[in-house]
């Protein structure tokens, strides 16, 4: 019995925290707020509390966005940013072109050194070759 009751408690405490005033769980809802303070909690510094100054509050996991989102958020938001940050996304555009020639590059290198590789094992593969090339003349 006591048992189910820490238990009944527990979901109570629980079910209430998750309706807290103030609470929101999109970043839409942060939209236009101002922040107050950030509040790291004591047991993990790197998560923190955003107070906004209208009282609504969200905990913010830690802040190491993966590569893969850093682009994306780069992109979704260049509209926006990009007035404040030029340089920046000039820089980035110009290490994005970089990255975008060096993969066609090492695309190319890894096409060439399968052809390169198979060439004794398959030896109908030049006469497969030459007739691709060919189409596309």
């Amino acid at each position: 019995m006591a048992v189910e009751e820490k238990w009944k408690a527990n979901m109570a405490k629980v079910e209430f925290m998750k309706r807290f005033p103030g609470l929101f769980v999109t970043w839409e809802q942060a939209k236009d707020k101002t922040i107050e303070a950030v509040v790291s909690l004591p047991s993990k510094p790197e998560v923190a509390v955003l107070v906004f100054t209208d009282g609504a509050f969200t905990i913010a996991p830690p802040l190491a966005p993966e590569p893969w989102q850093l682009t994306e958020g780069l992109r979704a938001a260049r509209q926006v940013l990009e007035p404040m940050h030029r340089d920046a996304y000039a820089e980035y555009d110009r290490l994005a072109h970089i990255d975008k020639e060096a993969l066609r590059s090492a695309r190319l290198e890894k096409i060439l050194g399968a052809i390169h590789n198979n060439l004794e094992l398959i030896p109908e593969l030049k006469d497969r070759l030459r007739e691709l090339v060919n189409h596309w003349k």
